[in-house]
């Protein structure tokens, strides 16, 4: 695996990743919660995605590792700023997966 063909694996996961993050974030969190939420799940995703894409080996790599992980939250960021949040995409599933407490349902 080439440290081109790590950041793109990680720019292709880290472009979903924000819609995948909307379902377990809640529109009452704050922006600092949120940011490590979003920061957690793009390190995970990025072991993921060289777990998956070079195998348990690749860990060997640091640098091909960092790559993917740092290619990850890029995507992730900015898909987010420029894209999802702009659309609504991301907050409306953030608000449509959270749960309504009693008082919120009256």
């Amino acid at each position: 695996m080439s440290p081109l063909d790590s950041l793109t694996a990680g720019a292709q996961v880290g472009v979903i990743l924000p819609l995948l993050t909307a379902v377990v974030q809640r529109p009452a969190w704050s922006a600092k919660v949120k940011q490590i939420v979003a920061a957690a799940a793009a390190l995970i995703a990025g072991v993921l995605t060289v777990a998956v894409d070079g195998g348990w080996g690749q860990f060997q790599h640091g640098t091909h590792t960092t790559l993917t992980v740092l290619g990850v939250l890029a995507a992730a960021q900015t898909s987010y700023d420029f894209l999802w949040k702009p659309t609504k995409l991301a907050p409306l599933i953030e608000a449509a997966t959270s749960r309504k407490d009693p008082q919120q349902a009256e």
